[in-house]
């Protein structure tokens, strides 16, 4: 393993806590015995063609600092890799660091974390899912809560679960059920109406919202949550219920394991890991072992 690490940094992120973050985050990698280069980039797409640069070079892991955005755009450049993630969590969701039980908030701890995993070689190999090309690791949303993310994306002058909590009040007044055909591990075409499907290889997001509560990140499949046709006011008394997962248990919700999903309705965007991700219809496999990140579990793999 070589002792260059490639720190990978999102400066905007949590209103400005990615850049701070940075400092600490490097300083304890630096401690430990580290070389530490930083990424940035002048947009996304720049910054992802360096992080690949990177993995490609060998760096010794790739140190993601950041919300689940760049979480996401890190995986894009070390899945099917070798190049363990680390993991410095200083956005706004956090939701894959809080699906690993990794630090939130703060880098000192991350970066003492990533540093300890990396004299250890204790890493965590997780599943991923992935749509065409594009890797996600925590959940892909369709339906009302897509819906909710795309005006919760909006809402520039609130930040955090609040502005969902806001979203999903404003979206509850357009509210109908919507038409899916879904196939579940390519078996036959299903019609349903339904208030949302998620599919969880994580099982939060929104900034902790339990949506997939009994998802493992670990076990080769997806935990899907439908959430079926509902009135407006029985969505109410089930939605929630989704902060701490109790929903599950509702009449109204199903849940499927699956190693892969088909999905179509019409006018529906989905969303991966809080990102957009493009218009139904599409197909999700869950990928064992895509990608190996350090600290989270502390299992040793060679």
């Amino acid at each position: 393993m070589t002792s260059e690490i490639t720190l990978f940094v999102n400066p905007t992120a949590g209103r400005g806590r990615g850049a701070r973050a940075a400092q600490p985050a490097a300083s304890a990698l630096r401690d430990a015995g580290f070389s530490v280069r930083t990424v940035l980039g002048e947009d996304a797409d720049d910054a992802l063609r360096r992080a690949r640069e990177a993995v490609a070079g060998g760096t010794g892991a790739l140190v993601a600092v950041g919300g689940d955005g760049m979480m996401a755009l890190a995986l894009q450049a070390v899945a099917g890799t070798r190049t363990p993630l680390g993991v410095v969590a200083v956005g706004t969701g956090n939701d894959f660091a809080r699906a690993l039980g990794l630090p939130i908030r703060d880098p000192a701890a991350a970066g003492r974390l990533a540093a300890e995993a990396l004299k250890g070689s204790l890493v965590r190999e997780i599943d991923l899912g992935r749509v065409g090309d594009r890797w996600f690791g925590s959940v892909l949303a369709s339906g009302f809560d897509s819906r909710v993310n795309d005006r919760g994306n909006r809402m520039r002058w609130v930040g955090g679960r609040f502005k969902y909590d806001l979203a999903i009040l404003a979206e509850l007044a357009a509210f109908r059920p919507i038409a899916y055909r879904m196939s579940l591990d390519g078996g036959p075409v299903q019609e349903i109406a339904a208030t949302l499907i998620a599919v969880g290889n994580g099982s939060t997001y929104g900034g902790g919202m339990r949506i997939c509560a009994d998802a493992v990140m670990d076990d080769g499949l997806f935990d899907v949550t439908v959430v079926g046709d509902c009135s407006r006011t029985t969505l109410l008394k089930v939605f929630p219920k989704v902060y701490k997962g109790t929903h599950l248990g509702h009449p109204v919700v199903t849940v499927h394991r699956v190693s892969s999903i088909a999905l179509e309705a019409v006018g529906v965007t989905a969303y991966a890991d809080g990102e957009p991700l493009g218009a139904l219809p599409l197909t999700a496999t869950c990928v064992r072992g895509a990608v190996r990140v350090l600290g989270a579990g502390s299992a040793t793999v060679n």
